[in-house]
């Protein structure tokens, strides 16, 4: 398992650790990943206009418990590499992986006959699949190696700055990416909605704070708890006002869905709650420990299979086939059908991962003493020993740094 990508952790330390509770955190922010997408393409949501039925207002309280997920990823990418750097080998097994996606899927989908055609002629077939990260076709993968880019840059003014400057660095940040968008109803065409790799600038360094400082209102399970819920449930309040007041008058229709952006200040919130959670505890070892260190490597190529632009808007109604169409006018059967979907989706998608981390395995083993691969484990050594020479230790932090 050790053979398998590390896109998402850091270090080698964390590697070696594999700490249950991190691990199940990756896990259990990949299922909700899924459950924002079998929400959006099974039709569950509000729609600007058109009243609410017991189906969108299930989809909505799902969405808001859920719509955390992402920024979770990148408090976890944050919280790790703000504190042990970079690999140039990573950032290239990421790359690799995506592009074993794009690329192997494409050709799969092409030889069945079930191509969807979303490109424009061969160059668009060349741009989208052999350029994916260029080209967005993940965003999120896009913004994680822009962010992966920079993360040098960061950790030198993360280890620069006093605490005073970088939180008023974040506070700025989130200012100019989070609060104004989420106190005024207008829609800015700046606002990426969280999709971009400057959001996930901001979320490093809020990260990389939250370790090298004890921050007071994050210092406690419970309190990420009460913190969660409440944001969760601000989002969920919002939605259904904003909806409410569009259906009677017609206005606020610009700032619609704006509750379920990455860069809302309650989104923000609830990932900070849930992720505080989950730092907080200890799993104790036993079958729940080993389920997560096992599953946690292959979350980020469930999210690469299931959302492939030749698969993403198919798969459930694939799985219709298997475990009936999506349940209307019936909530809890919703629920059940949703969990059901979620977790076949997630196992198959473990089940393609395990492949190709063994594909990689066998490509590492045969490489590693290859001229390219020996250069970069030379760079890679360098890097790391110009951190040790720059100070990079972990620090117990005096009762003064709390907040």
């Amino acid at each position: 398992m050790m053979a398998n990508s590390e896109i998402l952790r850091g270090d080698e330390g964390y590697r070696t650790r594999r700490e249950a509770n991190f691990e199940l955190l990756r896990v259990i922010a990949m299922g909700m990943v899924i459950a924002l997408h079998y929400l959006a393409h099974g039709g569950l949501l509000p729609v600007m206009g058109e009243a609410l039925t017991p189906d969108t207002v299930t989809g909505a309280i799902l969405e808001s418990l859920c719509i955390a997920s992402v920024n979770i990823w990148v408090l976890i990418s944050g919280y790790f590499l703000s504190q042990t750097g970079v690999s140039l080998r990573r950032l290239l097994r990421v790359i690799l992986e995506v592009l074993f996606y794009t690329v192997l899927i494409t050709g799969v989908m092409f030889a069945a006959g079930s191509s969807s055609g979303t490109y424009q002629g061969a160059y668009g077939l060349l741009q989208e699949y052999c350029f994916p990260i260029s080209s967005e076709h993940y965003w999120f993968a896009t913004a994680y190696v822009f962010m992966y880019l920079f993360a040098p840059i960061l950790n030198k003014g993360v280890l620069g700055l006093s605490r005073k400057q970088l939180k008023y660095t974040i506070i700025g940040l989130l200012l100019w990416f989070s609060v104004i968008k989420s106190v005024v109803p207008v829609a800015f065409p700046i606002d990426d909605y969280g999709y971009g790799f400057g959001w996930f600038l901001c979320l490093y360094l809020i990260a990389a704070y939250i370790r090298k400082y004890e921050v007071s209102f994050l210092n406690r399970a419970r309190k990420g708890a009460i913190l969660y819920l409440v944001s969760s449930a601000v989002i969920l309040l919002v939605t259904l006002a904003v909806h409410a007041m569009n259906l009677t008058t017609g206005h606020l229709g610009s700032w619609y869905g704006t509750p379920f952006h990455y860069n809302y200040l309650p989104t923000l919130g609830a990932a900070l709650g849930l992720f505080t959670v989950f730092r907080h505890i200890r799993i104790r070892e036993g079958w729940l420990a080993r389920a997560a260190r096992f599953l946690a490597p292959f979350t980020f190529g469930v999210y690469l299979l299931h959302e492939h632009h030749e698969i993403r808007d198919r798969w459930l109604f694939w799985l219709e086939d298997f475990i009936g169409p999506v349940p209307k006018q019936q909530p809890l059967m919703l629920i059940l059908h949703m969990i059901t979907s979620v977790i076949i989706v997630f196992l198959a998608g473990c089940m393609v991962d395990f492949i190709r981390a063994t594909l990689f395995a066998w490509l590492i083993r045969v490489t590693k003493d290859t001229p390219p691969i020996r250069r970069l484990k030379q760079l890679d050594a360098s890097i790391h020993k110009n951190r040790l020479k720059e100070g990079w230790t972990e620090k117990k932090e005096d009762e003064e740094n709390k907040i």
